[in-house]
């Protein structure tokens, strides 16, 4: 696996940040653009969850004690 890829979900690992564009020389359009990029891009982080958490959860069901 990849450095920075071990799937630790602890917090341990340091998390991305996002550079954050100066939004003053931005136009309304541009703006616009830019939040459907965050929302897309949100969207995408709480599909990935989902699916960690999906994977979880069977993982527990399937390790459950009867």
């Amino acid at each position: 696996m990849p450095p920075g890829e071990s799937g630790d979900e602890d917090g341990l690992r340091p998390q991305p940040k996002l550079a954050a564009p100066p939004l003053d020389p931005l136009g309304v359009a541009e703006l616009q653009g830019y939040i459907a990029e965050l929302r897309a891009e949100i969207a995408r982080a709480e599909a990935a969850i989902a699916r960690k958490q999906d994977h979880r959860s069977a993982a527990d069901s399937f390790f459950r004690r009867p």
